[in-house]
């Protein structure tokens, strides 16, 4: 079990009234001292921050320390412990860099353990029933919160506050845990590339495409000689005609331009021909990441461009 923080190691602070990092993996363990569950339970405190706080260079390092323990353990599973903010892009990457048939769960907590209806332990009691269960292996990285089981490649977080906040829009749960019982209804929608590197490059960057977008901010990126841009586009990928001159230039020096969907549901594909279309922007030369949200795909070009940034490798990476 390796800690990172997150809501599930904060308190309400008694003089400010917010909450904050407060507990250690071990204070938020006792509950489960007495409990079979805790007796093969190696715990790694990696660290104590909040999740905004995490970067790909900590998600790199959290993938190291699994895949020591791969190779020099025994290990059953892996639950990495999370804020929920950007648990599902940590979740994503670790699902790309890592090729092991050994399950690894990602949990946490909407709420700080000083509220009502504290849901951390509840949590991490079915990550680690998840995380041992023989029928969760060869399906990649799962997160489990709330009860439900599902695939990094597919779940996001939906509201800000609900406990069922992390839901995979268009496919539904992979399973759920039932009375301590791991029960699995699918396998996951789709099978993705790995990319097994050991670096990461922090300078791709993601935008939003909207009414009256233009290419100012592309432009920026060209001059600070980014290494790539991911647009969250209209609709089915579709980007107002004052953004085409700064994606053209972009592609012209060699930038990887990626294009994903605002929606929070429904896939990508080129099926517009008008200006700013879809099939204009693959003509182009932009790629499609048909069913990754923004910020997973901004992960999934970071981790390939440290392998290629040739076109060809860079679309099939991104073909599922």
């Amino acid at each position: 079990m390796i800690f990172t923080g997150g809501t599930i190691s904060m308190k309400i602070d008694d003089v400010s009234h917010t909450v904050k990092p407060a507990l250690s993996a071990k204070q938020i363990m006792q509950s489960l001292l007495e409990s079979k569950l805790y007796n093969e339970l190696e715990i790694v405190e990696y660290s104590e921050v909040p999740s905004p706080s995490i970067t790909p260079n900590m998600m790199l390092d959290i993938s190291r320390i699994i895949k020591k323990h791969i190779e020099q353990d025994d290990a059953k599973g892996f639950v990495v412990v999370h804020g929920t903010d950007t648990l599902e892009e940590t979740a994503f990457f670790l699902d790309t860099i890592i090729d092991t048939p050994i399950p690894i769960v990602v949990t946490g907590s909407m709420k700080s353990s000083s509220e009502l209806g504290f849901d951390g332990i509840s949590n991490l009691v079915s990550s680690i029933l998840v995380a041992r269960a023989t029928k969760s292996r060869n399906r990649g990285v799962l997160v489990v919160m709330n009860d439900q089981i599902n695939s990094a490649s597919e779940v996001t977080k939906t509201n800000t506050l609900s406990l069922d906040t992390f839901k995979s829009m268009d496919y539904g749960p992979l399973g759920i845990v039932d009375n301590r019982e791991v029960i699995f209804h699918r396998q996951v929608s789709y099978s993705r590339h790995k990319v097994l590197v050991d670096s990461v490059s922090n300078d791709i960057y993601l935008l939003k495409g909207y009414a009256g977008s233009d290419s100012t901010i592309i432009k920026h990126l060209i001059s600070i000689k980014c290494k790539g841009i991911v647009i969250e586009a209209l609709g089915r990928g579709n980007l107002p005609p004052a953004m085409l001159p700064g994606i053209q230039e972009a592609i012209s020096n060699n930038i990887p331009v990626v294009i994903t969907s605002r929606c929070p549901s429904g896939r990508v594909l080129d099926s517009y021909g008008y200006i700013g279309g879809g099939k204009y922007l693959t003509d182009t030369g932009c790629i499609l990441a048909p069913s990754l949200n923004g910020q997973k795909a901004r992960l999934l070009l970071m981790l390939a461009l440290q392998k290629s940034s040739d076109y060809d490798y860079l679309k099939n990476v991104f073909t599922i």
